[in-house]
């Protein structure tokens, strides 16, 4: 009686276009002959032929804005919102050593007021990137103008964070630096959950706005320098004032593209984040000792 015979060969082509999510491949080549009076062992392999996806950010290339000079009044805290102990260490210092410890992450600027500097500087045996420090601005604009003037030339992509964002991912960094490469700015954001609507200055409704196409902006914000450096130019120019980094290439006009982050990255303004943080922070250590 003849035997059916199969051979496998298991690859795992990442050019596949089929099933190229799929963290393996797999081609099946399936051969049977009939035999009747020979044995043939049936044997598989597998061969990986993918090769490790090479970053587009480069090492060492990204300077982070790290703002740090807000008064945080809506905390009635006796300090800025941002040196407030978020479970025992300072809020400013979490995403801080996210950066610093990104391989895309060159230097660290912090702007901040000069009593504050100790913060950071404490922490110089900890971390192996450049630290520079700037004066803030009076408006948010002014500091982020600061924190630019001390960047390293060779430098590639602006990353500009809020430092009372202490719970943002090295994932959802490494998401906004590529995306800020391929368009020139990016911004972390979620879409919004709640129904938004217009109202006018007697607090009418003027109309609900369609909140599929409504996003919550965070940071960090992440911009090419030169393309900020002439945003700057016509914002100084014309003398406009914007609430947050990317709307200064807006006015270019150049597009920014929106990645999408997590809702975990909060920013810690009033009492009631301060607690949701520690409450996240409290899961999130839960977890990883699990």
């Amino acid at each position: 009686m003849g035997l059916c015979v199969v051979g496998l060969d298991l690859l795992t082509p990442s050019s596949s276009p089929l099933v190229s999510s799929h963290p393996f491949n797999f081609r099946l080549k399936a051969e049977a002959r009939i035999a009747s009076s020979t044995f043939t062992t049936c044997s598989a392999k597998v061969v990986n032929v993918d090769k490790p996806e090479s970053k587009i950010v480069k090492e060492n290339s990204v300077s982070v804005i790290l703002l740090a000079g807000g008064k945080g009044k809506r905390m009635g805290a006796s300090m800025p919102k941002q040196y407030l102990p978020l479970l025992s260490q300072p809020i400013a210092l979490y995403s801080f050593y996210t950066f610093s410890q990104m391989t895309e992450v060159k230097e660290i600027i912090v702007v901040c007021d000069p009593s504050y500097k100790d913060i950071f500087e404490e922490t110089k045996h900890k971390i192996q990137k450049e630290l520079k420090f700037t004066l803030p601005g009076k408006e948010r604009q002014d500091s982020v103008y600061s924190g630019l003037q001390a960047i390293d030339l060779s430098s590639e992509l602006v990353c500009i964070h809020d430092s009372a964002r202490p719970l943002v991912s090295s994932g959802d960094v490494e998401k906004v630096l590529k995306d800020a490469w391929l368009n020139g700015a990016a911004v972390l954001g979620v879409p919004v959950k709640a129904t938004i609507k217009e109202a006018n200055s007697e607090s009418f409704v003027v109309k609900t706005l369609d909140r599929r196409t409504l996003w919550e902006m965070q940071t960090p914000q992440v911009i090419k320098p030169q393309l900020l450096r002439k945003g700057f130019e016509l914002v100084n120019r014309e003398g406009l004032e914007v609430t947050d980094d990317v709307s200064i290439v807006e006015h270019l006009p150049h597009p920014v593209y929106i990645t999408e982050g997590s809702y975990t990255n909060i920013k810690v303004t009033t009492p009631d984040d301060l607690l949701l943080a520690e409450r996240i922070l409290s899961m999130s250590s839960g977890k990883s000792s699990e």
